[in-house]
């Protein structure tokens, strides 16, 4: 049918028209990947070059950052068409927009062992001489888990500065703290100025994150620590000795990639050891992923990077970070607990958590409501801000359901309503998982299961009254750990061959340095000032785990990322001291190596691994080969022409990864892979043993190896064969091992059907 030539039909194409010529004028923020190689003879330096290439398609475009280290290139503000522009330029291998990542967001030591095991690791200079780098929302230089009392001068190797801005000088760096930075450009060129009266334009941390993920890598020893009385004891982080450098890339907006590459590649320079980011992103291709194409510079520097595997368990292939030259960390339980209970007007008690300190409730019950029967809102029951009738509310205890706004949010809603206090309640999507909040009213959050208890009383009472009991800090909790629900999980979705997460550690309830310009709950309204804080993520598992790396690096200076993490790994356990398999709090079933990846770390134990499965980035550049990627995107990334060679089979299998995750078809399916193990440990003879339900048969050739000296080489090669047999979950486990009667080095298995 012909559409006639209105004057309002004119009128409307002209309006887009005008849209589709604005979207093509806006501009964005673009990472344009260099061939440096490729730089014309009439230019002596690689920016004048870039420079050129700029003003070739935009005169008045400029470049935020010119990067050195993790990419060959520079980042910039063009328009659609300018970029298009730029990627048909000579010497351009990519022009790749901007992204946004977002935050993952002490008793640590004693349940990891280090208290007992202290002397085995090096407290001398070798200590101190490591620098772990964090880049994260910046420092609380003020923190008493900065203070330097016996540290010996900065070492000479250290290139890095503490960099002025608001409320910020370089005296706030010392001895203990070396550096801190702030990256901002690409955060402004998107969002603007930033605001100074909101959070400082400097490393200063007005969000606490930073300062949290950084003291538990590396924080002082500081005793009489405590969130309110809560988790009394002393905090100290993984690796006290080691130097800390702040990266500020994190800020009310996000992080973006342009200021993240930039952080890495000024870290890369400064000279730290390790690498540290509890952040991520969507999953990309590794040639367009910031961080995986920042840490694949920085693993050839010899700098460990770990991050963090994300926050959106229990859902499966929900991972982020799983490059694999990134170590990708998820989260586990501690053995410590802050009950709370809910005693209902019934006589029932229920069990849940809390870190509300303040004035008790009155010693009798007191009206008990649901949330969405005081609400006039259609989402009531979740409370959300301005969504409780005050007049039904106040004075009682409101049942909230967990979801969408934070939790502690709803507490601040309830009291803001004249609730007297709260109970939060999980839902499916949450299970009975339990994360405990420093709420600003009395309230506890219960388990999936136990809200339902609750709510079954809640709904049938013609009178339910309530009231809330904190019993303090608990120890000794069992079983522990327990893997977190929130905690991502596998299998990895861009490179299902490579298991991910690698290896789990302490993410949930974590004491740890705080920033004094917010509250512990991090909520405008709450005016409380805290040295310390208490928090869950695989934001806090995964500075756990950079700061036992720094420890291995000063007990093994030698050791290369690869060697580092592979003694995390194998090392790294699987079932309890009773023999029943590591728990997934999420179904209270045994969890999985897509949960847990190789295990819970065990830092004492990979002190001393025997054997390592060792990799250079020649060995990952044979695995980009083994994806296809083509010489520009592998150029992207490795930063120098690599070509793969024509006709040469290579594979995935071939990695020297310390796991094994297996695609295998259901029906005769069979898969070859080859390892090679280097001894890292005196000479003896390792034999194998292999574990495997019954969908899979695990062929191990030859059966033992026996290593002479220190940096022995020996090759394995491993048969998987499909049995037939399909278990219920689709997917098939088993385990690896090889020992010399002290030392167990394992490999967990991980098969999925094609």
């Amino acid at each position: 049918m012909a559409i006639s030539n209105t004057p309002a039909i004119r009128v409307l194409l002209l309006v887009l028209a005008v849209a589709a010529a604005a979207a093509e004028t806006k501009k964005e923020t673009y990472i344009v990947h260099m061939a440096k190689s490729e730089m014309p003879a009439e230019f002596v330096d690689h920016t004048h070059w870039y420079d050129a290439s700029l003003k070739s398609v935009s005169g008045e475009a400029e470049m935020l950052y010119t990067y050195t280290n993790v990419v060959h290139g520079f980042s910039t503000r063009l328009t659609p068409d300018e970029a298009r522009s730029m990627e048909v330029r000579p010497g351009v291998l990519s022009v790749l927009p901007e992204s946004k990542y977002e935050l993952h967001t002490t008793r640590t030591p004693s349940f990891l062992g280090l208290d007992q095991n202290a002397a085995m690791f090096p407290e001398s200079d070798s200590a101190s001489d490591v620098v772990v780098g964090v880049l994260d929302t910046g420092v609380w230089p003020e923190s008493p888990s900065f203070d330097d009392t016996g540290f010996a001068a900065v070492p000479s190797s250290w290139r890095g500065e503490c960099e002025i801005g608001t409320n910020f000088t370089k005296s706030n760096c010392n001895k203990k703290l070396i550096g801190a930075r702030y990256f901002a450009r690409g955060y402004e060129a998107t969002l603007g100025p930033i605001d100074e009266a909101k959070e400082s334009r400097s490393p200063r941390d007005d969000d606490g994150h930073g300062t949290h993920t950084s003291t538990t890598a590396a924080g002082s020893v500081v005793s009489g620590a405590s969130l309110f009385g809560y988790a009394p004891g002393t905090a100290r982080g993984m690796a006290p000795r080691a130097r800390i450098a702040a990266y500020k890339v994190c800020w009310i907006g996000g992080c973006f990639s342009s200021d993240i590459l930039a952080a890495m590649d000024k870290a890369i320079d400064d000279n730290v050891n390790v690498l540290s980011l509890s952040l991520g992103g969507g999953m990309s291709d590794f040639f367009r992923d910031s961080v995986a194409i920042g840490a694949f510079a920085a693993m050839e520097k010899g700098i460990l990077v770990s991050c963090s595997a994300g926050n959106a368990g229990p859902s499966s292939y929900s991972l982020s970070n799983v490059a694999p030259w990134i170590t990708t960390v998820g989260a586990g339980t501690l053995d410590r607990d802050f009950p709370a209970f809910v005693s209902l007007g019934n006589g029932k008690n229920f069990s849940g958590v809390s870190l509300f300190k303040g004035g008790a409730l009155p010693s009798k019950l007191l009206p008990f409501v649901y949330a969405g029967n005081v609400s006039n809102a259609s989402d009531g029951n979740l409370c959300m801000t301005g969504s409780l009738n005050p007049e039904m509310v106040r004075g009682k205890i409101v049942l909230c359901d967990r979801g969408v706004n934070p939790r502690v949010q709803k507490g601040s809603v309830v009291k803001d309503a004249g609730g007297l206090g709260m109970v939060l309640a999980n839902t499916a999507a949450n299970g009975d998982e339990l994360v405990a909040d420093a709420h600003l009213l009395p309230a506890t959050t219960v388990g999936e299961t136990t809200a339902k208890e609750i709510k079954d009383y809640l709904f049938s009472d013609s009178n339910p009254t309530a009231t809330v009991l904190f019993e303090g800090t608990k120890v000794g909790i069992e079983p522990s750990p327990v893997v977190a629900a929130f905690s991502s999980r596998g299998p990895n979705s861009i490179t299902p061959q490579i298991l991910k997460p690698d290896l789990i550690a302490p993410g949930v309830n974590i004491l740890a340095g705080w920033s004094g310009a917010v509250g512990p709950t991090g909520l405008a309204e709450d005016g409380r000032r805290v040295g310390f804080n208490i928090i869950s993520g695989t934001s806090m598992s995964c500075p756990h785990v950079s700061g036992l790396a720094a420890l291995l690096k000063a007990a093994h200076p030698d050791w290369n990322p690869a060697a580092i993490r592979s003694a995390l790994m194998t090392t790294a356990y699987t079932a309890y001291k009773n023999g029943k398999m590591i728990q997934d709090v999420s179904t209270g079933k045994p969890s999985t190596a897509f949960d847990h990846g190789a295990g819970h770390v065990d830092p004492v134990s990979a002190l001393n691994p025997g054997l390592v499965y060792d990799l250079d980035a020649e060995d990952y550049l044979n695995f980009l080969c083994a994806l296809n990627y083509t010489a520009s995107q592998i150029n992207s990334l490795a930063r120098r022409n690599y070509s793969c060679v024509a006709g040469k089979s290579y594979s995935v299998n071939d990695l020297n990864y310390p796991s094994f995750a297996i695609n295998l078809e259901a029906r005769g399916g069979e898969v070859k892979h080859t390892r090679t193990l280097t001894n890292v440990g005196p000479a003896g003879t390792y034999k194998v043993s292999v574990t495997s339900d019954d969908s899979v048969k695990i062929a191990v050739e030859p059966q033992s190896l026996t290593f002479g000296q220190s940096n022995d080489k020996k090759s394995y090669s491993v048969t998987f064969t499909a049995a037939g047999t399909m278990p219920a979950n689709a997917n098939g486990f088993g385990r690896i091992e090889w020992s010399d009667g002290k030392r167990v080095v394992g490999s967990p298995v991980a098969v999925s059907w094609v």
